[in-house]
């Protein structure tokens, strides 16, 4: 039986993809495949080895790999015998040279994380530009700002809003920058040295990196920063959208009633209450956001690997790092389309907001907005000027 109920109450179908079986096998054969064109471009096989091996990986038959790679203990060993038998004898010894199982193992999860960002910025981005839209439709919209869960100064909605904005960007921003920093290849052999190539390893490297859109540098077989940093930044980008949620379903209790999650039919609604809107897409992110931590703690405590490979660290992280992924989607994906659609009673906002209404409080909210929507188009620039 499978668990798609249960992850699809928590993600989308496309990050699911990403992570899936057949995801994680056309990555790994990309491996084995490049490999072989680079290693023929080098002079270490010949063409037509690669042409076989190339062969080969096209015509892959996955069927029963998931129980032979648990037998194994690593998704390589029969994948790479399966390749064997797949090729002329004189071929075989042709496939996976100078790589070792890890290599496979990182790489694949590398390539596999460049495609979960893509669909993770997109969400990204749709939510910063619908929450940059609140800031300008309220930034005069008069509501009480509540500290400790208490009634306290003037605020307005669109500097609640900005604040949402800032922690969004910020996070962002941090996973960006991981993200770019784990997006390596793996290649080291048998000790992360690339022995088994000789003089040509670090151009073997290079090349197989360039070919894969990897980040090329030495091995890091048991330097696991960049994993742990690109885990980090996802569980807080869960905790910046979380944030956005707890807020919003505060400010939807009935006895508040300032904000409301969009209309949406079957959505929200209560199996023995029909009168309920429950907010079901913060639902999905502040579950998210409980899970998070627990799971980039993980990754933290497999840092201290064995030597030049490690023996539990190094693959625990893969199944982390596709959760964190596949939660940080399923939030980000629920919360765009609160935000997009977020229901704002400005009526309900005025008649708790302090009066009469404290001039110095509304320009101090006024300049946070301000000053919040230039970082906010700083961020912006960044990230076209990366593009």
């Amino acid at each position: 039986m499978s668990f798609l109920i249960a992850a699809r109450m928590t993600s989308t179908p496309e990050m699911l993809a990403c992570f899936d079986d057949h995801a994680l096998v056309n990555a790994a054969l990309a491996f084995e495949r490049e490999l072989a064109v680079v290693l023929a471009a080098h002079g270490v096989i010949a063409a037509s080895a690669a042409d076989a091996i190339a062969a080969a990986c096209d015509g892959f038959d996955a069927t029963g790999l998931g129980d032979a790679a648990a037998h194994a203990g690593t998704l390589a060993i029969p994948l790479v015998a399966r390749l064997r038998a797949a090729v002329p004898t004189e071929h075989a010894a042709a496939i996976h040279v100078g790589a070792t199982s890890q290599d496979v193992a990182d790489t694949a999860m590398a390539l596999q994380v460049v495609q979960a960002m893509r669909l993770i910025d997109r969400e990204l981005d749709a939510i910063t530009a619908a929450l940059t839209q609140l800031v300008h439709a309220h930034a005069m919209t008069a509501a009480l700002g509540r500290t400790l869960l208490q009634p306290a100064e003037l605020i307005t909605f669109g500097m609640r809003a900005a604040n949402w904005l800032l922690g969004v960007d910020a996070a962002h921003e941090r996973l960006t920058r991981e993200s770019l920093g784990a997006a390596q290849l793996q290649l080291g052999g048998a000790v992360g040295s690339l022995s088994a190539l000789g003089a040509a390893g670090p151009a073997v490297r290079d090349a197989l990196a360039a070919r894969l859109g990897l980040r090329a540098g030495p091995a890091w077989h048991s330097r696991r920063d960049a994993i742990v940093g690109l885990g980090a930044a996802i569980a807080i980008v869960i905790g910046a959208i979380g944030k956005v949620a707890r807020d919003v379903s505060l400010l939807m209790q009935h006895e508040i009633a300032e904000v409301a999650e969009p209309a949406i039919a079957g959505r929200g609604g209560s199996s023995a209450m029909p009168y309920k809107r429950n907010p079901t897409g913060c639902q999905v992110a502040l579950s998210a956001a409980i899970r998070a931590p627990g799971l980039a703690a993980t990754l933290i405590a497999g840092m201290p690997q064995e030597l030049e490979r490690g023996l539990g660290g190094w693959q625990a992280e893969a199944p982390v790092i596709r959760e964190l992924f596949v939660l940080a989607h399923g939030a980000l994906h629920a919360m765009r389309i609160v935000i997009e659609g977020l229901e704002v009673d400005a009526a309900a906002m005025s008649l708790r907001a302090p009066v009469p209404v404290d001039r110095d409080a509304a320009i101090a909210a006024a300049r946070f907005v301000d000053e919040a929507l230039a970082l906010h188009d700083a961020v912006v620039g960044r990230r076209a000027a990366r593009t």
